[in-house]
């Protein structure tokens, strides 16, 4: 059964008058009933700015926006945000300080005016223990920890069951265990409610463990579209390599079929090479993933361990190559190296290292 198109931009562009670059250019994507979309990237490449648009806070100068199959805004409509059927989850929550959990969760609903008391106290239960806050419906905000603040805020923005629903950077603002949790939560929430989503991010493992699909985005462009596996396994960009897998990069040289770096030979698939338009030329830099390096101690090796960082469940070498560049790998815990050793380096991941055209000497 074919999924329905819940929300669809075409050629969206947003300039601000001060700005020289326009903050979100020609952006084009689909997303489809019940899917969660990520938007992922640094700061100040237009991922807020593309979100606000969607709700309506910002018009574009350019471009269209449809949600359910309704224009919102572009060809001389406009429709407000409030009527746009969406729900917004802000990155400071945006709680009423003075009102209750459920009066909270209420709010939206009461002022919508169309559902009598009985039915929005249904609501508002049934919201609250969607997202385990059950017990809690007469505490207010300041006697709530920041996990359960933002289950408010996501209860809030569920219950009037709009179409879609919007995130600025939800989990940003919590500490790293609750922020964990929160990742699994959210997602279990959405597809428990069937409500798409569109959240935005700058944490490549957030996006990639909550998406269906992620846009990242550069400089105000759609850089890549795709499923979390299709972006971090197959990046279309140097950038997309960079910014999602924070993987190493070496310069090579193609020779007798095989890639010639300073760390040593490693072999390139050529059908992948070809079909993702990466560089073609006999030259380029080597994408080597930090979790896909195996060392192994080799005294005639120019490659030095100059530093290792336990992780827990792994340990993170530094590595100095020849000409100084520093190189990053993950390895087990079972086998320390020590600091100091000369290593050989090797490829043993299941993906073949990519080539992508080399730099200029002024860089991205």
């Amino acid at each position: 059964m074919t999924q329905s198109v819940i929300l669809q931009l075409e050629g969206v562009t947003k300039q601000f008058s001060q700005a020289t670059l326009p903050a979100v250019a020609s952006v084009n994507l689909k997303l489809h009933q019940g899917d969660i979309l990520g938007l992922l990237g640094p700061s100040g490449c237009g991922k807020t700015t593309l979100l606000r648009l969607i709700a309506g806070f910002e018009q574009p100068q350019i471009g269209t926006i449809s949600i359910s199959g309704q224009t919102v805004v572009g060809d001389g409509i406009n429709i407000p945000p409030e009527q746009r059927d969406i729900g917004m989850v802000f990155q400071d929550y945006a709680l009423f300080p003075h009102l209750t959990v459920g009066k909270n969760v209420a709010f939206g609903l009461k002022h919508q005016g169309k559902l009598p008391r009985i039915d929005i106290k249904k609501i508002v239960k049934e919201a609250i223990t969607l997202v385990g806050l059950e017990g809690l419906e007469n505490r207010y905000p300041h006697q709530l920890s920041g996990g359960q603040q933002q289950r408010v805020a996501l209860a809030r923005a569920l219950a009037p069951r709009p179409a879609i629903i919007l995130l600025d950077e939800p989990l940003s603002n919590l500490d790293v265990q609750v922020r964990l949790r929160l990742r699994q939560e959210v997602r279990e929430i959405l597809k428990a409610t069937g409500i798409s989503g569109v959240f935005v991010t700058h944490d490549r493992e957030e996006a990639l463990s909550i998406a269906d699909w992620v846009a990242v985005m550069r400089q105000g462009k759609l850089e890549q579209f795709g499923t979390p596996e299709e972006i971090y396994q197959q990046p279309a960009s140097r950038f997309v390599a960079e910014f999602v897998t924070q993987a190493n990069f070496v310069m090579a040289q193609l020779k007798s079929n095989v890639w010639e770096t300073e760390v040593g030979c490693f072999e390139v698939n050529e059908d992948i090479l070809t079909s993702m338009n990466h560089d073609s030329s006999d030259r380029g830099e080597l994408m080597l993933r930090q979790e896909e390096l195996s060392l192994q101690l080799d005294e005639r090796s120019e490659v030095v361990i100059c530093d290792r960082q336990f992780l827990g469940r792994e340990n993170r070498y530094c590595l100095q190559t020849p000409s100084g560049k520093k190189l990053y790998a993950l390895t087990t815990t079972r086998k320390i190296l020590p600091i100091g050793s000369r290593v050989k380096l090797s490829c043993n991941g299941r993906y073949s290292p990519l080539v992508f055209q080399a730099r200029s000497s002024k860089g991205m």
